[in-house]
């Protein structure tokens, strides 16, 4: 567990490691920042996500996500480097691992390309809370494991709120001011993917399981 990680909750996990995945119950999540490109880990238990909230404002989209400059690679520790650069040129520097971003209205808005939410798993935010998200930063960011979750009362948290998001209840509890909201629900085959650690990840689960079934079946 690196310095300076958000959420330390002891987990007896055995599975493999996967890289930029969030696996809930047994696995972390590596992120990348300017001063450690090994990368460092936050952990989860069962359904639940804790970390520092950083607070912005409506209408992010996703040129201040991840500058289009920096869009000459898919490398995602490069692009985790420059994350946000453009709303808040120090937040890389000031996050740390299993931090969680709390916008306003439309998050996500722009172009659809999937470099945002590649940037900001590859960061450490463990999760993103917003009033609404543009609807194909939306569906991208679940592609890619990164959970999101809309609430109306998002405007309520302050930044630097430590707030816990429990999935399993459909709740997100801002410690710091002692409140509890209910989220938007997450379709079952949005939250299968983050449970996955994304689409890629999902399909193999899915191509695996297929193949199985096929041998037993000869």
């Amino acid at each position: 567990m690196s310095e300076g990680a958000s959420v330390i909750i002891k987990v007896d996990y055995t599975e493999k490691l996967l890289d930029f995945g969030i696996k809930f119950g047994k696995f972390c999540f590596f992120s990348y920042n300017r001063e450690n490109l090994l990368g460092s880990c936050a952990l989860v238990e069962g359904m639940t996500l804790q970390g520092k909230v950083w607070k912005f404002g409506d209408n992010i989209d996703t040129d201040l996500i991840i500058a289009a400059r920096y869009l000459n690679t898919s490398d995602a520790s490069e692009l985790a480097k420059y994350v946000m650069e453009d709303a808040d040129p120090e937040f890389v520097s000031k996050m740390s691992v299993g931090d969680i971003i709390v916008a306003g209205e439309n998050f996500g808005c722009g172009s659809s390309r999937e470099h945002a939410p590649i940037a900001l798993k590859a960061a450490g935010v463990s999760a993103i809370i917003a009033p609404t998200f543009a609807r194909i930063f939306y569906r991208n960011a679940f592609n890619m494991g990164l959970p999101i979750f809309e609430l109306e009362e998002a405007v309520e948290i302050n930044e630097g709120d430590t707030v816990r998001v429990d999935m399993d209840a459909g709740e997100v509890i801002n410690v710091s001011q002692a409140k509890t909201y209910k989220f938007a629900p997450i379709p079952e085959f949005m939250q299968e993917l983050v449970d996955a650690g994304g689409l890629i990840e999902f399909a193999k689960k899915e191509i695996a399981m297929k193949k199985e079934l096929e041998q037993k079946a000869k």
